[in-house]
Parts: structure tokens; C-alpha cells; sequence
């Protein structure tokens, strides 16, 4: 039995998507390319050379997958809005087939007793708003306040609980440092650029967000990990810590009042483009912490790498994912605790944890997959530990709800909790789903 009696009465118990890995349909109501279509339609650029014009086909099988959802008994769904549906040229004329959308979502969802955690972006911008200098300029964090405004107006009427970013080091860092996702680009100037205005953006959503919907649950999402140094030499020290600076604070620091991390302005030698305000903007006051994990690092000093001049060495953990990341459940709740005690924390999700495997189908149709279980098991029992210890988490969002499109990995890597077969778009719940299923009624049930 997996101990979870720590986990509050009112947990809240929820799986997660976003809108370009599911929703196909990338030319239907309206909707604009953004860069990911752009970027995936780059040869070379994604494993297999899949794209996400097609995914899940959610955009039509929407209801097929709530009820997919009520199955699992979730409490709450966390989804993406493509700002591309909604905004098609990054800023002006607003679509209304593409808002109708998510409006339809959003009743189903609340009908069917299952919260919805909207997230406003999930990587997806408007190629044309890229064409006008994407997140390395200012205006990009402008009109994605104004792309805030919109959605709140119409959808924050029945949606209390908002995310503004999902993953920000991802857009900012391998997206324009590592040139590993969309834009592509390999400039440190532009990326820290892209992290800054990300920031921002943040900030000027959060107020259209308190703005147009009083009460509203405002929170951002981040993926960090825990770092530990590869040896005990002062080189190999000095390395996590820029390693821990990167990946964290950078991360953290702004959004809590701290300004950003001085050791890394100077390691990065960028001008960081702050005006009047914008600080203060930036850590607008938070109503939840949302915490994307899926492995730790374990880092060495590596002069000749990219900034921050470390290299990542595998973990000692046998147990490695398709990715291939190391299994470390303990770094879940060694990073609740720091949420809670370096950066007093009041409200924490984990918005995203899973793990892709090499499911197989079997004869009969069914996909048994016990390794994904027993990461579930362990990652939720990691979790209500840090509860025990003193973490105010608040509920556990299972990446994902549907295998994927997962990104520069193409449709190889299999994250859900439900399979997905993608010639057929048939659905199967997977073992690890129906686990999932048991402990969510099991907990209600105590």
C-alpha cells in the first residue's frame, strides 16, 4: 500500500495537457501558425520529423476525452489555451471560433465536477508575433497581457484557477540558448532577453488577471530540479551552483521580490532590459506555486560547456525512464520543502510529474505498464512526505492525461496515462490509469 494519508481531505487530484501536444487541428476556426508548427516543420528539427498538426485530435474529440477524465474520477484538468486560436496575429482582432472553443471546454468541464486550471501559455506563440521578435522584445510580454485580458473576459466568469507560463526556462533557455525547441535560436543574448520579457509578461498577466476576475487563483509553473555536485571538489561545487542558478533561481528569485540572482547576471554578461516597474510587476503577489519534476542533476565543472559551464552526468539510480531520465522520486519533495522554506510557499501544485516508458499493446488491446505505476507510487508517496514535513501542497496533477506530442521527441515518448493510438486515435486507459483512478477514490474514501 502507498501511504498517502498525509495528503489533505480537500487534494485535489488532476492530470494535464497542453494545447499543441493534443489538439491537432493547427488550420481549423481561425487559428494561426505559431512557432512550434514552424519549428516542427523545420527538417531535423523533431524526432521522426512529426509534427502537431494532427496529436490527439482533442480540437474534435474533446468530449471523448472529459469522459476519459470523469472515469479516472479527476478532480481538476489542467489545459493550455492556444494563444494562436485566440489572438491569430499575436496581437489585435480577437478570434471568436477560437475562444468558443474553450468556452465549450470549460462548461463540460465544470458540468462534469472536474475544475478547470487554465493555462495561458504552454510555449505556443504566434508566429507572427515571433516574426516581430518574439520574447527577446518587450512587446511580446505587452501583447500577451492584452492575450490575458481576452481569455479572462471571457472565460474568467467560470475559471477561478490560472497559470500565466508553464515552464519559462524551457522557452527561454532551450528554445533560444540550446536551440532545441521552438524558435531554434542559440544566442545567449536573445535568450536571456526571452527570460526577462518572459517574466514580464508574467507580471502584466497577473494584473489583467486580478482585473477581470475578482478571486481569481493566479499561479506560474515551473519545471526545476534538485542539483547535487558530481564530487566533493570545490571546481565541481562552485558548478551546481551555477547549475542551481540557472535552473532555479533565475527562475524563482524574480518572481518572490529578489530581483535576479547576481552571481548569474554577471555569468551571463547580459544587459538586463529593466525599466520602472517592471520589477515590482514581475513579483505581483502569488496565490499558488506550481512545481514541474522529473529528474535531478548531478553536476560537474565543465569550462568548455555552454553556459553555465557544467555538464549534466547520469544519476546512480538503475531505474532510468525512455528519456532516458534517472527515477529520483526524493527530489519531489526535497524541492516542495524548498518552495516552502526558502520561499515561503502558502499554496503549492505539482502541475506536471510522469514518466515515458516503451508501453506495448498486447493482444487483447490492453496496455499494462507497471513501471509507470510505480512511479506514480512513489512520486505521490515522495509527496505526501514533504505534507508530513510541512509543505502546503495542495494537489498532483499526473503528467500527462494522453500520450503526445511530446515536443522535439516527436510521438516516440509515451507520457500518459492513457494510450493513444495515433493511425486510429483509439484511447486505452493504461494500468497506470486505472492505479491512478483507485488511489484518487481511495483517498476520497478514508
Amino acid at each position: 500500500m502507498t501511504d498517502l494519508s498525509a495528503l489533505p481531505d480537500d487534494f485535489l487530484w488532476g492530470a494535464a495537457t497542453a494545447a499543441y501536444q493534443i489538439e491537432g487541428a493547427v488550420a481549423e476556426d481561425g487559428r494561426s501558425p505559431s512557432i512550434w508548427d514552424t519549428f516542427s516543420h523545420t527538417p531535423g528539427a523533431v524526432a521522426g520529423g512529426d509534427t502537431g498538426d494532427t496529436a490527439c485530435d482533442h480540437y474534435h474529440r474533446w468530449p471523448e476525452d472529459l469522459g476519459l477524465m470523469a472515469g479516472l474520477g479527476l478532480d481538476a484538468y489542467r489545459f493550455s489555451i492556444a494563444w494562436p486560436r485566440i489572438v491569430p496575429d499575436g496581437g489585435g482582432a480577437v478570434n471568436a471560433k477560437g475562444l468558443a472553443f474553450y468556452d465549450k471546454l470549460t462548461d463540460a468541464l465544470l458540468n462534469a465536477g472536474i475544475t478547470p486550471f487554465a493555462t495561458l501559455y504552454h510555449w505556443d506563440l504566434p508566429q507572427a508575433q515571433q516574426d516581430r521578435g518574439g520574447w527577446p522584445e518587450r512587446e511580446t510580454a505587452e501583447r500577451f497581457a492584452e492575450y490575458t485580458a481576452v481569455v479572462a473576459g471571457a472565460l474568467g466568469d467560470r475559471i477561478t484557477h490560472w497559470g500565466t507560463l508553464n515552464e519559462p526556462l524551457c522557452s527561454a533557455w532551450i528554445g533560444h540558448l540550446e536551440g532545441k525547441m521552438a524558435p531554434g535560436l542559440t544566442d545567449l543574448t536573445a535568450a536571456v532577453r526571452a527570460s526577462y520579457h518572459l517574466h514580464l509578461g508574467h507580471g502584466l498577466a497577473v494584473q489583467a488577471l486580478r482585473s477581470a476576475v475578482p478571486g481569481a487563483q493566479i499561479g506560474i509553473v515551473n519545471n526545476l530540479s534538485t542539483i547535487e555536485p558530481a564530487s566533493d571538489s570545490e571546481a565541481d561545487r562552485l558548478a551546481a551552483r551555477r547549475a542551481d542558478g540557472h535552473v532555479n533561481r533565475w527562475w524563482l528569485d524574480p518572481i518572490h521580490g529578489r530581483g535576479y540572482p547576481e552571481d548569474m547576471v554577471q555569468l551571463y554578461g547580459v544587459d538586463l532590459p529593466v525599466r520602472d516597474g517592471d520589477l515590482e510587476a514581475i513579483a505581483a503577489p502569488l496565490d499558488w506555486l506550481g512545481l514541474n519534476y522529473y529528474f535531478r542533476q548531478i553536476v560537474a565543472d565543465d569550462p568548455g560547456a555552454a553556459v553555465p559551464y557544467t555538464r549534466q552526468l547520469p544519476g546512480p539510480n538503475p531505474q532510468h525512464t525512455a528519456m532516458p531520465w534517472e527515477v529520483h522520486a526524493p527530489g519531489i519533495g526535497q524541492l516542495l520543502l524548498r518552495l516552502t522554506e526558502e520561499y515561503g510557499a502558502r499554496k503549492l501544485y505539482v502541475t506536471e510529474s510522469g514518466a515515458a516508458f516503451q508501453d506495448t499493446v498486447a493482444a487483447d488491446g490492453s496496455v499494462h505498464d507497471p513501471e509507470r505505476t510505480d512511479y506514480l507510487e512513489q512520486h505521490l508517496a515522495a509527496c505526501a512526505d514533504a505534507v508530513r514535513k510541512g509543505a502546503p501542497l495542495a494537489g498532483y496533477f499526473a503528467w500527462s492525461l494522453l500520450d503526445n506530442f511530446e515536443w522535439a521527441y516527436g510521438y516516440d515518448k509515451r507520457f500518459g496515462l492513457v494510450h493513444v493510438d495515433y493511425e486510429t486515435q483509439r484511447r486505452t486507459v493504461k494500468t497506470s490509469g486505472r492505479r491512478y483512478a483507485e488511489l484518487i477514490a481511495e483517498h476520497r474514501a478514508r
